[in-house]
């Protein structure tokens, strides 16, 4: 059986072939009443719209490009998730390029999306200098955002979490639990967010101990650099071990296990990003949670503005959510549930500041 054609749901709409196309594009109003006729003769006949006739006929292909450094990262998936529904919402599809954490690599897939003929680019950078050519290009060539991690001044509109906030949520909890003697295991480089964790960091754990902030340990993202950092400071007796994302935290959690040491009675453990890893390991871990959805809700949100302005000079707009700390039994006693696997959980909020609503002007209506 042939396809339904835009004349096949005309004749069963009662209606023109014109009117149906106002209809499905969407672009023109039509009456309520006529626009139900249409919609039920397409959904009975099985219309299916050529999106590439579309394309060729708006200049627009309703795709958004995402370019991220490393898929295998927990974090990044709940975050393309939150993405891809909140884009969706808008009647944008999203398509996905991983880099592997290679700037090269990087450019390489920025320049594949645009050959796509994408409306917009997502760019998560892999390093805060060598991504800044390649993003900067693009962004003179189409909408653009940075999203989690920065580019430089300027470059392009930019999302992400406010990182020192997070750090200090984290540094007053320990404070406030009597720990003293930390250690910062982070990742080496020049990832805006690697970069903002270990600065903030090394700000203030000073208050705490003036030793504190040369007690940092690099290597990358990853539990097993999490494990081996744990077996080049524990000779030094840290009782708190301040960790720059989830998985560093756990693959700390594991050697510690391993070496019989009491968590959180010898040393706390802390982790930024609160992916469902926290939740599991042992015991559960007191992290950071990022506002993945509000991310992906302002990104979607800049985009449209940047869609619907495309030809006017509008200053570039930045975005930095607050997060929460959630207090675990990796940092606290006491915080275990004695009844069940479950583990109980405390949310700290990060400090009052406006929505990001408030920040920003309401797109146009579109």
């Amino acid at each position: 059986m042939a396809d339904a054609t835009l004349r096949d749901v005309a004749q069963a709409a009662g209606c023109s072939v014109a009117t149906v196309s106002r209809v499905m594009v969407g672009n023109r109003p039509v009456g309520a009443e006529t626009a139900r006729r249409v919609r039920a003769a397409a959904e009975r006949l099985g219309y299916r719209p050529n999106q590439v006739a579309r394309a060729l006929r708006s200049r627009s292909t309703g795709t958004v490009g995402l370019v991220l450094p490393q898929i295998i990262n927990p974090f990044f998936p709940s975050l393309v998730r939150e993405l891809e529904h909140a884009l969706h919402a808008n009647g944008r599809a999203l398509l996905l390029a991983d880099c592997d954490d290679n700037p090269d690599t990087e450019a390489a897939r920025i320049n594949a999306l645009l050959a796509r003929q994408v409306d917009a680019l997502v760019v998560i950078p892999v390093d805060e200098q060598r991504s800044r050519a390649a993003v900067a290009a693009a962004a003179a060539q189409l909408p653009l955002l940075v999203l989690d991690r920065s580019c430089g001044h300027s470059v392009a509109d930019s999302v992400a979490v406010d990182n020192a906030t997070g750090m200090a949520l984290v540094l007053d909890h320990l404070a406030q639990t009597g720990r003293r003697r930390l250690c910062f295991l982070g990742a080496a480089g020049a990832d805006s967010a690697a970069v903002e964790r270990r600065a903030a960091y090394e700000a203030g754990a000073a208050a705490l101990d003036p030793q504190a902030p040369g007690r940092v340990e690099l290597g990358d993202f990853s539990a097993e650099w999490g494990a081996a950092a744990v077996d080049r400071v524990w000779p030094a007796q840290p009782d708190a071990l301040v960790c720059a994302n989830d998985l560093i935290a756990v693959g700390a959690l594991q050697r510690l296990r391993q070496l019989g040491v009491r968590v959180p009675d010898e040393v706390a453990v802390t982790g930024f990003d609160d992916t469902d890893i926290a939740t599991v390991s042992e015991p559960a871990l007191t992290t950071i949670r990022q506002p993945v959805a509000g991310l992906a809700a302002e990104a979607a949100r800049l985009l449209e503005l940047r869609l619907a302005q495309k030809d006017a000079p509008e200053p570039r707009r930045t975005v930095r959510l607050v997060p929460d700390l959630v207090v675990r039994a990796s940092s606290a006693a006491g915080t275990a549930d004695p009844a069940g696997p479950a583990r109980a959980e405390r949310v700290i909020g990060g400090p009052d500041r406006p929505a990001p609503a408030d920040l920003l002007p309401a797109p146009p209506s579109l």
